[in-house]
């Protein structure tokens, strides 16, 4: 499958900025299953200053700055992707133990490498209340694939989208008793659950690609960013989950970036003088495009 996604965010004051820094995480990931054909950034107006870095987590960052007044702000990222269905796993499933000994004790320089997703970060905390929650799934000797796929399952009875019921601030305690939120709250109480468990799990950011109901023409424009979780599964490396939708991601699910939570890896972030009456849309279009 070959994508073409169009990332527009627009900001809008009522008073000039006089100087603003930014940094966006919009660059496709490249990964076993996708390839990032091509990308490019483009603003209105033109920023003093462009730089493309690798972060932390090796994902591709823009950073861009301004030392001239503004009173909007248009960034638009263009990207083309191919995503290639995930290959059918092989190997044995160890138990859900056996990875989080693993981690523990370093056993494997991937081993090594994961153990940094299995602490507190900003926005996913560890709890005896979540860890109560995801035991269940994970009975003594079960494998890491069977317990993840029955969380998330349960996870998707037990837990409602609702747009209207979180900010992006609002606590995972919170969507924890509410038993409602967004995907960004979802993927940040299932790793918060995982972790507290000893599991190691990540945020990744990206795009899902939406279909229109029977019948009817696809709207462009109202696709969004998503997010979902991976888990550190051992030998069979790290496993992706869309708690949102109960399923493991495939065709549809395009990968951005991955960090500790959101505040790792946000679309687009930044600090400004000056402005007043900030007005903020974001639209995105995810579109399949011939081979």
């Amino acid at each position: 499958m070959r994508y073409r996604i169009v990332h527009k965010t627009q900001y809008s004051t009522v008073e000039p900025i006089s100087v603003g820094h930014n940094e966006a995480w919009l660059t496709p990931r490249q990964t076993p299953t996708q390839v990032c054909l091509s990308h490019q950034m483009e603003f209105t107006p033109e920023p003093s200053i462009v730089v493309t870095r690798q972060d932390h987590f090796q994902n591709t960052t823009t950073q861009f700055a301004f030392n001239q007044g503004y009173d909007q702000l248009v960034v638009t990222s263009i990207s083309e992707i191919e995503l290639h269905a995930i290959e059918p796993a092989t190997l044995i499933a160890p138990s859900w133990e056996t990875v989080r000994d693993a981690v523990r004790a370093h056993a494997t320089t991937e081993d090594f490498a994961a153990l940094e997703f299995t602490f507190d970060s900003p926005r996913c905390r560890i709890s005896s209340d979540f860890a109560q929650y995801a035991q269940t799934s994970f009975p003594m000797g079960a494998s890491i694939r069977d317990g993840i796929t029955d969380l998330m399952r349960r996870f998707f009875t037990d837990f409602k989208y609702d747009a209207t019921a979180t900010t992006v601030s609002t606590p995972v305690e919170q969507v924890f008793r509410t038993r409602r939120g967004v995907c960004q709250d979802f993927a940040h109480l299932l790793i918060s659950m995982l972790r507290s468990i000893g599991l190691p799990a990540r945020y990744v950011s990206g795009y899902l690609r939406t279909l229109p109901p029977p019948g009817k023409p696809r709207l462009v424009g109202a696709d969004a960013s998503h997010a979902w979780v991976s888990v550190f599964g051992g030998p069979l490396g790290w496993i992706d989950l869309d708690p949102t939708n109960n399923q493991f991601p495939s065709t549809d699910h395009i990968t951005i970036a991955w960090g500790r939570d959101y505040a790792d890896v946000a679309p687009l972030k930044g600090v400004y003088i000056g402005g007043c009456s900030p007005r903020l849309v974001v639209s995105v279009d995810v579109s399949e495009i011939s081979g």
